[in-house]
């Protein structure tokens, strides 16, 4: 990997973590309503992975989904006028933070329903393979997925046929407040995948070269024909749950533990964030950011001014997000009635084929 190709993981992964503060801000602000669910701490899995994969490829994502979809294309200004309920947003306005959907860059949306990833991504993987496309579908989804039913189900089905996909499980280990080892006999999710004969790795999730060259072999392998591909990614999220969620039922030594291990920089510490919350973030360790700036640093990559004209870059197009969705209009009334029209006619017809 070029010095061109690791500054763009570093690039994405501020806009990630710049995103997601900014969106808490707005949350906070009472601008932002509804369920928000943020990924702090969990950059280097969407980064790593999504660079490893190719433009034709289809992405079906979960409720924690804003980076996912910042790093698959999809403008931020898109995003976050689809955060604060605008017609500019990337669905219209009318699905909020956990349903972005972008047709022409193939992400498939994000899904509010835990395991509804899995059958989306196994009907989308069949259409692939039946048409024999050079294409691979990636499905992204928490350990909370992993007991549900659709799980076992979709990881039988796409053994069985042989279909491009690569699962890949974001495993911060709590499901909402509740750690993995207290509601599953199996905590290394990866082994799962071996009961339907699924190829699976386990990888640091907080190492985004580690997640981006995991996924590459993966990838590489669903491409030649061998079929679904499994990668566990370890990772944590340093917010609880969700903006309604204050986490405190994680021991306070734990949280401070995973945030000094934080992927995404390490020459960080030499330059004062802008972005809100990082203040506190850092004050228990190394920033998320700060191990792989530290390592774009020490490889000469960069130095510190052009670190900090990085940031300036990036804050700057977040802030210019905000301002957009701010002043976007809001979905009329009369747009709101014609998609619920077209949405119902095309259930009717759906109900008419089956």
């Amino acid at each position: 990997m070029d010095s061109t190709q690791k500054l763009a993981l570093l690039r994405d992964m501020l806009r990630a973590r710049a995103f997601e503060e900014a969106a808490a801000q707005g949350y906070a602000e009472g601008k932002i309503a509804g369920f928000l669910h943020l990924y702090p701490g969990e950059e280097a899995i969407a980064v790593g992975v999504l660079h490893a994969a190719e433009p034709g490829d289809y992405v079906v994502s979960t409720y924690r989904e804003h980076v996912h979809a910042l790093v698959r294309g999809i403008p931020a200004r898109q995003i976050m006028a689809e955060l604060y309920g605008k017609k500019t947003g990337v669905s219209g306005g009318m699905g909020g933070s956990m349903h972005l959907f972008d047709r022409e860059r193939r992400f498939l949306g994000g899904y509010a329903i835990v395991g509804e990833t899995f059958p989306i991504a196994l009907g989308a993987a069949y259409a692939v393979a039946y048409r024999r496309l050079p294409e691979a579908v990636i499905c992204f989804f928490g350990d909370g997925a992993v007991n549900q039913g659709t799980f076992h189900e979709s990881l039988n089905m796409a053994a069985l046929w042989k279909l491009p996909i690569l699962f890949v499980c974001e495993n911060n280990h709590y499901q909402i407040g509740t750690e993995i080892h207290r509601h599953s006999a199996i905590t290394d999710v990866y082994k799962r995948a071996c009961s339907y004969g699924i190829p699976a790795e386990q990888v640091d999730g907080m190492e985004v070269l580690a997640a981006h060259a995991a996924a590459q072999r993966a990838l590489e392998r669903v491409r030649r024909g061998d079929g679904p591909q499994f990668l566990e990614l370890t990772t944590y999220r340093f917010r609880g749950h969700s903006m309604a969620d204050p986490g405190s039922y994680r021991p306070e030594v734990e949280v401070k533990a995973y945030e000094a291990a934080d992927p995404i920089s390490a020459a960080l510490h030499e330059v004062q964030l802008r972005y809100p919350g990082t203040a506190d973030l850092a004050a228990g360790g190394n920033d998320c950011l700060q191990r792989y700036s530290d390592h774009c640093c020490q490889e000469g990559h960069l130095d510190e001014a052009a670190l900090a004209r990085l940031q300036a870059e990036v804050q700057a197009e977040i802030d210019d997000a905000r301002r957009f969705a701010e002043e976007s209009p809001e979905p009329s009334m009369e747009e709101t009635q014609a998609i619920l029209a077209r949405n119902h006619r095309l259930e009717t017809l759906l109900e008419a084929q089956a």
